[in-house]
């Protein structure tokens, strides 16, 4: 066995696994990284973001793989997003002294995309000495690919077939290239540097860089990034929660394609020991209508109009039925398959994939033309074959509504009428009606949708508001509830009127326990628990304040601003009993639902104001 030093995890680590709230994101556009809190980098799928893993220690501490780098002696660390940056700094601290490690995946000169993938991490000596100590244990192919390890000119390579990485040290003493690993171990004096760079190539040559080359880049992803952030357009009340989650967004843009991933990770479980394990590697039509918005109100007219146009094409192959989801490519098949791998503190299974593309949900016709209805209004135009498809889908929904789905949540029970689905076919027709009505869309069959728009109301008011409990629920004939009912509010169904107004108190009372919103109550086909959705809670509320219960919103948003990790992100659920993140991380959904409330209750407060 290799007698190395090992670095020092700080105590986080129970098995071989930190607590999710203690991870990081790092990205560049293509690909995306999770950070430990102890200086491990322990996911990575290479050369993209949807690609196999190359670290997938998160979801197996023993066969995943990692690239760790930290102190060898007792320390503890504070840690800090570069300000307007995803370039992240930790200071370890130990008896012996002090460093601060910078971790990017770097983006080039000019931020255009180029071939190369690079991970970058810099130990600078902040006082003292400092026994440091690293490891890179990469595991191509989640793992099922045989690496090799050589050297080129020196330096330490691992290939497995198409893939290769390279690991360029300055100063972090001599590696060496034993037991599946690139490893070494060095001392760091006050006023001292160390760096290692990690290229990676797929399919071409392997650049090895220059030290001065990688120390440029880094300087230069700093910049990037800062620049970006500087032209975004929102300077009000949570401001930096709003900032953060915006480049959080920003790190989830498949660049090469403009989508949007729902989050960086799959199988991250919603319970400790569960089954609820999915893969969110892809984009989700569900998230369309707040990513635009997001985009456009915070001024980020690339990424609306790139993300806006991905969104068409991909819809297009399947056209006029809707995926669920989507690849990041734009493709439609996402086969879900088990890995080997133990899963996350022993919650498996780990998938890849994800079934739910076969689903029925209504309601992501709803979210599409609600953001073609948006990307209209914003740009005053559409182009005529989206024009005429955005008609035909309207068209679609007149012949399919009727029909139950799989909601929104993407239940694994038989097909019900879900109430947000009904609500969503509404607002389908309804946005599609004003389109028309400006002359945006063919209008042809603008009767028709108007017609049927009001025939889907009336079986929403009819058989989906309880008046024991005095709200809408889960779905016709039942006597469940669901947060999800909030969307119709949010996109218009319902308005100010009696019957919303007394389902969002019912929610509230009877779904939220604190600032924590569950999603709905009922069986949904699968077994074990769930954590509290955060989205649900930012639904809430922007829902309070659209009904002018000002005071309660922002009460509610100071308490779920305050939920976030010390780095500002959030993952998809959180434990209430523990406080701990559950689900797969950065979750876009919470990202965007804390953007949308924020600029809602902000808006309101300006229209309540003297």
């Amino acid at each position: 066995m290799s007698t190395d030093p090992v670095p020092s995890t700080g105590g986080l680590r129970l098995g071989g696994y930190v607590p999710l709230r203690e991870y990081a994101v790092i990205g560049d556009g293509r690909t995306a990284a999770l950070v430990a809190r102890d200086g491990s980098v322990d996911w990575l799928g290479l050369p993209d973001l949807d690609s196999p893993a190359v670290f997938g220690a998160v979801l197996d501490a023993a066969r995943g793989g990692r690239f760790a780098l930290a102190p060898s002696v007792p320390c503890r660390a504070e840690r800090r997003y570069l300000p307007g940056t995803n370039v992240l700094e930790t200071t370890f601290v130990t008896a012996r002294g002090s460093v601060r490690v910078t971790d990017a995946l770097t983006l080039h000169e000019d931020a255009t995309l180029t071939p190369m993938r690079e991970l970058l991490r810099r130990v600078d000596g902040l006082s003292g000495s400092v026994p440091m100590c690293w490891s890179v244990q990469p595991r191509f192919g989640y793992g099922t690919r045989r690496t090799r390890f050589a050297r080129r000119a020196g330096v330490p390579v691992a290939t497995a077939g198409r893939h290769a990485l390279a690991i360029c040290a300055w100063d972090v003493g001599e590696p060496g290239c034993d037991y599946g690993a690139i490893s070494g171990h060095f001392d760091l004096a006050e006023g001292r540097g160390a760096l290692i760079a990690m290229p990676f190539a797929d399919q071409e040559p392997l650049v090895l860089p220059t030290r001065a080359e990688c120390e440029a880049r880094l300087d230069g992803t700093c910049a990037a990034w800062r620049s970006w952030a500087h032209d975004r357009l929102y300077t009000d009340r949570w401001h930096q929660a709003v900032m953060r989650s915006l480049l959080a967004l920003k790190l989830l843009v498949y660049a090469p394609s403009g989508a949007v991933a729902a989050a960086v990770t799959t199988s991250l479980p919603e319970s400790i020991g569960g089954e609820r394990n999915w893969d969110y590697r892809f984009s989700w039509v569900r998230d369309s209508a707040f990513t635009l918005a997001a985009f456009l109100r915070l001024g980020c007219p690339a990424e609306a109009h790139a993300y806006f146009w991905w969104l068409m094409h991909a819809s297009q192959l399947t056209h006029p039925h809707l995926n669920v989801l989507y690849r990041l490519d734009g493709g439609h098949r996402t086969p879900e398959r088990p890995l080997p791998w133990e899963g996350y503190q022993g919650s498996g299974p780990v998938r890849i994939g994800n079934a739910a593309v076969g689903q029925v949900q209504l309601d992501t016709y709803g979210e599409l033309l609600q953001t073609a209805w948006q990307y209209a209004l914003a740009t005053g135009h559409l182009d005529a074959d989206i024009a005429r498809r955005l008609a035909e889908l309207a068209d679609f929904v007149c012949a399919t509504w009727q029909e139950p789905d799989a909601g929104i949540w993407e239940v694994r029970s038989p097909p019900r009428h879900f109430t947000q689905s009904k609500m969503m076919c509404w607002v389908a027709l309804d946005r599609a009606a004003d389109l028309a009505e400006r002359g945006l869309i063919p209008a042809r069959h603008l009767p028709h949708w108007q017609t049927t728009r009001g025939r889907i109301r009336a079986f929403v008011e009819t058989r989906c508001f309880s008046p024991r409990r005095n709200s809408y629920v889960r779905s016709a004939g039942s006597e469940d509830l669901d947060a999800a009912v909030l969307l119709g509010h949010l996109y218009g169904y319902g308005g100010d009127d009696p019957r919303m107004r007394a389902t969002i108190s019912t929610l509230a009372r009877h779904l939220r326990h604190g600032p924590y919103v569950d999603r709905y109550s009922g069986e949904d086909g699968l077994s074990g628990d769930e954590g509290a959705f955060l989205a649900c809670s930012f639904w809430l509320a922007e829902s309070l304040a659209r009904i002018g219960r000002l005071p309660q919103a922002i009460e509610l948003m100071d308490e779920l601003v305050g939920l976030a990790n010390d780095v500002g992100l959030y993952s998809e659920e959180i434990d209430p009993a523990t406080g701990d993140f559950l689900g797969n991380l950065p979750q876009g959904l919470s990202h965007l639902a804390l953007i949308s409330a924020a600029c809602a209750i902000t808006a309101a407060s300006k229209d309540t104001a003297p």
